[in-house]
């Protein structure tokens, strides 16, 4: 399986700091966790360091983990327990998690004038749970590393990713219905462990609300 790794630049050159390991480090000072490291079963392939992304720019280099607040880790690894007992064989793949303002300013930047404006938050506003460590990217994976229908790729921005209205994108044809039932398999453990789902994006989990996150976590900048 193609790797999609979708991380950002954190704000300084990788000239100045080098290999990949010295941005985990730096990560890890901030109190953050990898998740991949504390459960080996969970895939990554974190889409912002390549141009697959609403982008098409490579905005993140020289990282190798998927890092969030403690917090939002347990939470994390609770899901992946609950997919593996609902579905052997199944794994959690993480297309991006933690976030620091820096990029979220690049990616604002990136698509400020154009209909995908929408969908990011914006830095000025406080940007959003990804930029408090408290937010993950996910889908399903299964053991050969193949992907399930989801209806729509990783950041498709449009109505097919909307999760309010499945039936009806079913009804219509714009998803399938085993696309419907993957998202709804992918929901119901995200939930269980204590995450939020939004309306825009299937793949889009917060594990807080906005203002929780706002007073209770630190901005990652």
């Amino acid at each position: 399986m193609k790797q999609f790794l979708c991380w950002l630049a954190l704000g300084f050159s990788l000239s100045a700091y080098g290999q990949a390991e010295h941005l985990d480090r730096y990560l890890g000072s901030l109190g953050l966790a990898d998740v991949a490291a504390m459960d080996t079963s969970l895939r990554v392939s974190l889409c912002y360091a390549t141009p697959h992304n609403v982008t098409g720019k490579v905005l993140y280099e020289g990282i190798t983990g998927a890092w969030l607040h403690p917090d939002a880790a347990r939470k994390l690894l609770k899901a992946q327990r609950l997919l593996q007992e609902a579905h052997p064989g199944y794994s959690l793949l993480i297309y991006d998690a933690a976030r620091p303002m820096s990029v979220q300013r690049l990616i604002w930047n990136l698509v400020r004038g154009t209909p995908r404006t929408n969908y990011v938050s914006n830095p000025a506003k406080g940007g959003g749970l990804h930029n408090y460590g408290m937010a993950v990217d996910v889908t399903l994976v299964d053991a050969s590393g193949r992907t399930p229908p989801m209806g729509t790729p990783f950041d498709h921005f449009g109505q097919e990713a909307h999760t309010d209205r499945e039936e009806d994108l079913v009804q219509s044809g714009k998803i399938s219905r085993e696309a419907f039932l993957n998202r709804r398999l992918l929901r119901r453990v995200m939930r269980q462990a204590g995450f939020r789902t939004i309306r825009y994006e299937w793949w889009h989990f917060n594990a807080c609300s906005r203002e929780e996150a706002r007073q209770h976590y630190r901005l990652i900048e």
